[in-house]
């Protein structure tokens, strides 16, 4: 069975009065669930969310780390810093870094590389432009991200990476895709990954959507069989739609 995950990501919102007062309400809406809940505050917040929920099965991700564990990268965290508050679950490639902070498939492959080293799980996040769908080139696309940075490691990696498709142009704009858009391209994700490896790693690999979930539009999107769940934006930032969002899947 492949594993159910809601991952909220929380970019840049939330002081640290805010973050304890969001924690709050999620834990007290939370029941028992067979679902994985993982929350990604902000850098500065992450040890006080881990606190926070250090007797909870609600898991603290970060949202980046840098590629090397130390040195003169100003301004960076990296896989050790992290390790050392207890945090062992970091999003790379997400549709901002790649394209407000340049991140390239690239760089993107040292970062993998630097977080499986440090024993790390990865959230990792791809997927194409509007002008890429509409031009109909958005599976070309979506193979070679997943290619460029995925495709170099041995086949035991694979146990530590989780995939999160994010159609970059239905993200915060209110757009989503259909569900069968959605089920078309996490067909195609599997089917890609089969290619390379095995059947036994395509089945086995979690394959969340990104794209503007909310509450309303969270069943249909989790009922089709190649999605296992969401990286969540907005609407994490909302305890009931969150919370609403982890019943639905």
């Amino acid at each position: 069975m492949r594993r159910k995950i809601v991952a909220g990501n929380w970019k840049m919102n939330n002081d640290l009065a805010q973050t304890e007062s969001l924690i709050s309400g999620i834990r007290k809406k939370l029941k028992k669930t067979d679902v994985e809940v993982m929350i990604a505050p902000p850098f500065t917040n992450l040890f006080a969310a881990f606190e926070a929920l250090r007797q909870s099965p609600i898991e603290v991700v970060a949202q980046n780390m840098h590629y090397a564990d130390n040195g003169a990268y100003t301004g960076e965290i990296s896989a050790e810093m992290l390790k050392s508050i207890g945090i062992s679950t970091v999003i790379l490639g997400h549709s901002e870094r790649r394209a407000y902070f340049g991140e390239d498939d690239a760089l993107l492959a040292k970062k993998v590389d630097s977080a499986l080293k440090n024993q790390m799980t990865i959230i990792f996040c791809f997927g194409e432009e509007l002008a890429d769908r509409k031009s109909e080139n958005h599976f070309k696309v979506v193979e070679n991200q997943l290619k460029n940075a995925l495709f170099h490691l041995p086949a035991e990696a694979w146990k530590n990476i989780i995939l999160a498709y994010e159609p970059v142009w239905a993200i915060g704009t209110g757009e989503t895709a259909s569900p069968e858009q959605a089920q078309e391209m996490h067909y195609f994700i599997r089917e890609t990954i089969a290619e390379k490896y095995t059947d036994k790693i395509s089945d086995y690999v979690s394959i969340l959507y990104g794209g503007s979930v909310k509450p309303n539009n969270a069943e249909e999107i989790f009922s089709q069989p190649d999605v296992d769940g969401g990286l969540i934006g907005g609407a994490s930032l909302v305890a009931e739609d969150f919370i609403a969002i982890v019943k639905a899947l």
